[in-house]
């Protein structure tokens, strides 16, 4: 799997459905850059257990994303027409309708591959292509900031769902270091106190927090 963290997020230009309804051509997170931060989610599969709860989750705090000047976007190995047809079923029934944030077709697996997600890998048999393992991507996280650069990833397996709360949470940490260019401690939290980066403080902070 890939390590992204520090490096410029792979680019790419897929398709992808926004708005809950809109088909869009040459979808790219390049959009983006100079303006937002991005939560940009894997998740495997439409129409599955685990993966609703995840989307309906992010979409209820999408507003709290907007407010720290960040956008959500997610992303499977499903074609368009799937995700279509998800986000105009009812939540009653196993769909997502309602989700308004962008979800990127992967149907190629490639932004998978690129993004060190995908659970499975192809490999040549005899002159055969093959693939081993399953043909969609984990649970990756990818916080990315407005110049690109991955600045946290998490990969969850396929049976664990993520936090939406620590996915606000890192956003806001990157948002609070980058204003007062102190670093974040365990545990911190919008609201608390940062740490300069010299020996003193940090001293003082382990102080304070010992048992």
């Amino acid at each position: 799997m890939n390590v992204l963290t520090g490096k410029k997020a792979p680019a790419f230009n897929e398709e992808a459905v926004v708005n809950g309804n809109e088909f869009v051509e040459n979808f790219s997170l390049e959009q983006y850059i100079g303006k937002k931060n991005v939560v940009f989610f894997f998740y495997p599969l439409d129409f599955t257990f685990v993966c609703p709860t995840e989307l309906v989750a992010f979409q209820e705090k999408l507003a709290e994303f907007e407010k720290r000047d960040t956008v959500v976007v997610a992303c499977s190995t499903d074609s368009k027409y799937s995700h279509w047809a998800w986000l105009n079923t009812e939540r009653n029934k196993g769909g997502i309708k309602g989700v308004t944030y962008p979800i990127v077709a992967d149907y190629s697996k490639m932004i998978a591959i690129n993004y060190g997600v995908l659970a499975g890998n192809y490999s040549m048999t005899d002159g055969n292509l093959a693939f081993e393992g399953n043909p969609v991507a984990f649970r990756g996280l990818f916080l990315i900031d407005k110049h690109g650069v991955v600045r946290h990833q998490v990969i969850n397996d396929l049976p664990l769902g993520r936090s939406v709360d620590e996915a606000l949470r890192m956003v806001d940490a990157l948002n609070f270091h980058e204003e007062n260019g102190e670093v974040c401690p365990a545990n911190w939290h919008k609201g608390s106190e940062g740490l300069k980066t010299t020996a003193e403080d940090i001293a003082k902070y382990l102080e304070t927090h010992a048992n």
